[in-house]
């Protein structure tokens, strides 16, 4: 039997009843709350219904933008049933922290270092979070991390970081 959209959704909201539901040219997707994060990853994983046991790609969007100015979508496929699954969550700009889901998919540790070293997010609980591509002083001359994914970072770099080439 394949897996419909709708059995998806009930999967989840059963463990979290304000789940909101955006579908896009058939590719759903779940906007759920900070605090029922692991619960829905959990359920939707381990449900028979749905077993998405795979877990593609973590990421962020900066969307720039007071309050919740961060989106981190996690991107998922259940093997055996062939479909696939975005499941996105806000974070507020003044509270960068998200619990990890190394715990879920081992494969979340990767994903959510790269997620912190661009985006500057926390996942909390993770067993090693540092900086994946930056080196770990990657700061201003005021001391404040750098996170070169933000819409606020300075789109010709660092100023004196590197010089640039000779103008014609």
């Amino acid at each position: 039997m394949a897996l419909s959209n709708n059995d998806i959704i009930q999967v989840a909201k059963a463990v979290a009843a304000d789940v909101s539901v955006v579908e896009h040219h058939g590719d759903l997707t779940l906007v759920v709350k900070a605090a029922d994060l692991l619960d829905v990853l959990y359920e939707l994983k381990d449900n028979p219904r749905t077993t998405f046991n795979l877990l593609i790609d973590i990421t962020a969007i900066d969307w720039a933008k007071p309050g919740e100015r961060y989106e981190v979508v996690y991107f998922l496929s259940s093997l055996a049933n062939a479909a696939r699954l975005r499941v996105k969550v806000g974070v507020h700009e003044d509270a960068l922290h998200l619990p990890t889901a190394v715990d879920v998919w081992e494969a979340a540790n990767w994903y959510e270092r790269e997620t912190y070293d661009m985006y500057g997010i926390i996942f909390d609980g993770h067993p090693d979070l540092r900086r994946f591509y930056m080196p770990e002083d990657f700061m201003d001359e005021h001391g404040t991390p750098l996170y070169p994914l933000r819409k606020d970072f300075p789109l010709m770099g660092i100023p004196g970081s590197l010089p640039l080439p000779p103008k014609d």
